[in-house]
């Protein structure tokens, strides 16, 4: 097996990619890729039976485990205790710094959603981690001062990138590594055993799970991991984001297979809207939403899964964490910076009522506020985790769009291609959080937009203008908006705006709806240049990851 580094050495990079890391990153590889393939292969599958009709239900196989009062997960790792609020933004030097000190009690390190997974990035992100574990974070802004972070620093938790996408920029014998087992295997190798001595541990966030054979797969990993570096078995702790349809009908199951090192699920609430669109994209026009702003957490399907989440967790002894405040307080707008703290505030105080014991937020600015805002249910408690919750939800329930209005607009139209347009130009400059109309947007909002866009042109919805959504009418209003955005700009920010509108337009507007814009996008725009894929693209061509020899991955077939 022959491993070997495609991606172009930055300074310091030799310290993450040191030859010791990358071995431990290939043994992973080499453990679990077949599993990975054979997983990844089952998800399509089951998404064919359910476009083809298949109804979602909790499964009869684990009756037993949902049934069973008598398991719970591991207690909460050090430093985990208290998770009333935990900022959520990329790995980088400046936002590090500024969560550092935040006054959150968690710093959620994102190499995920809200990071351009480009090399520099990926890798430039594990450099900020390991100085921030070792207390050696600062950052110089563009006037010379440099500010430090470690003023009573939050506790690291790390999401890694998601089973479904791959690393190009590092390769075993030819083939694209899975990018989850980068991200991870990089941070543990590197940090686990400084955060131990630091007072608290390796902790994970497991982005886009959609079965328990994937928890179980991730708790494989773990336990793999925690033998080759002689680190004690239940070390590790990690919190699943129930942020996919078919995930919310196997959250016991999630739980009891990570249960050694479950910490506990958050709602992940933008992905999860995403994820019930794609499961139902080609289904019924029952399944249709309506415009993104319409549906909130009192829509019947989201209320159904946080009511179940909470009580799930409580059950099982694990956290409840409630899903972003994506607001930007601007300065600019005193007014707006009110409005959009109060609002903060009677979001989490109606998760807290909920039963939530934290929530995520996506700005410093929000910290105070959403602390105040537990405290007022909370009071002096740090969680509510002994506080049992009967959620009566049905499968049923869990789909439900009873009651709900479904009118779609010609301005949702227009503002779910606008919002992608501009995100998608900042995606592949690199940037993967960004201020939108006043909200923190990452790689959710345009898994959200596109998708819309690609069921309401399936199904020729009608727009409350009278007119049906058709092809020409998306590809006029894409127009539109491109002329508009990019009516000022230089020719860069022109090239970058005409490739959000090759990505947006490859992933809303074909017959072929993919499962993910970022595997796309990631092979055309964010890869090295040597790298770059050109010309048509098939599926298979950004599945080169999963084309596994049959005698990689010893664990193949042991997922049953």
């Amino acid at each position: 097996m022959t491993t070997t580094i495609r991606g172009t050495m930055h300074p310091r990079f030799e310290t993450i990619l040191t030859p010791e890391a990358v071995a431990f990153v290939a043994a992973l590889d080499g453990a679990f890729a077949g599993r990975r393939a054979e997983l990844l292969q089952a998800r399509r599958d089951r998404a064919r039976r359910i476009s083809a009709g298949e109804d979602l239900d909790f499964l009869p196989e684990t009756k037993n485990i949902r049934n069973d009062p008598s398991w719970t997960v591991a207690a909460p790792g050090p430093g985990l205790t208290d998770r009333r609020c935990e900022l959520v933004s990329p790995a980088t030097r400046k936002m590090g710094v500024h969560a550092q000190r935040s006054g959150a009690q968690v710093w959620l390190a994102d190499l995920e959603d809200a990071t351009a997974p480009s090399w520099s990035n990926v890798i430039s992100g594990q450099v900020n981690l390991y100085d921030a574990v070792r207390g050696q974070l600062e950052y110089t802004d563009e006037d010379g001062v440099t500010e430090q972070g470690q003023l009573n620093p939050p506790t690291i938790i790390m999401r890694p990138r998601g089973w479904h996408l791959c690393e190009k920029h590092i390769a075993v014998d030819g083939r694209p590594i899975s990018a989850s087992l980068v991200d991870f295997g990089l941070y543990f190798f590197h940090n686990a055993k400084a955060l131990i001595e630091g007072g608290a541990g390796p902790y994970f966030y497991l982005p886009k799970v959609e079965s328990h054979l994937e928890a179980r797969l991730w708790n494989d990993v773990f336990v793999m991991a925690q033998d080759l570096l002689g680190i004690p078995q239940g070390t590790i702790r990690a919190t699943v984001l129930i942020e996919t349809l078919t995930a919310a009908f196997e959250m016991d199951e999630i739980l009891y297979e990570l249960r050694e090192h479950a910490s506990g699920l958050n709602a992940g609430r933008w992905d999860y809207i995403f994820s019930y669109i794609r499961t139902f994209a080609q289904r019924g026009d029952e399944f249709v939403l309506p415009d993104r702003d319409r549906v909130t957490m009192t829509t019947p399907f989201m209320r159904s899964y946080t009511q179940l989440l909470v009580a799930t967790c409580h059950k099982r002894g694990a956290h409840a964490i409630g899903g972003p405040a994506a607001v930007n307080p601007t300065r600019q707008d005193e007014d707006g910076r009110h409005r959009a703290l109060a609002q903060v505030r009677a979001e989490k105080e109606r998760e807290a009522a909920e039963g939530f014991d934290g929530s995520w937020v996506a700005h410093p600015a929000v910290v105070e506020t959403c602390l105040t805002a537990y405290a007022t249910v909370l009071g002096d408690r740090s969680c509510q985790r002994d506080v049992r919750r009967i959620a009566d939800v049905t499968a049923r329930d869990l789909v439900s769009l009873e009651g709900t209005q479904r009118t779609i607009t010609l301005q949702g139209v227009r503002t779910n291609v606008s919002v992608a347009l501009r995100y998608l130009a900042s995606w592949v400059d690199g940037t993967g959080a960004v201020a939108i109309d006043n909200l923190m947007e990452d790689a959710a909002t345009v898994e959200i937009s596109r998708a819309q866009l690609w069921q309401w042109l399936h199904h020729r919805s009608q727009l409350a203008e009278g007119p049906q959504v058709t092809k020409d009418l998306l590809e006029r209003v894409i127009e539109e908006e491109m002329a508009h955005l990019t009516r000022s700009g230089d020719a860069g920010e022109t090239a970058r705006y005409e490739a959000a509108r090759d990505i947006l337009t490859q992933v809303a507007l074909d017959d072929y709806l993919p499962g993910f814009f970022t595997n796309y996008g990631y092979v055309r725009y964010l890869t090295d240049r040597p790298l770059r894929m050109k010309g048509a693209l098939t599926p298979d061509d950004l599945r080169q990851s999963e084309q596994v020899p049959a005698t990689t991955g010893a664990t193949n077939g042991s997922a049953a």
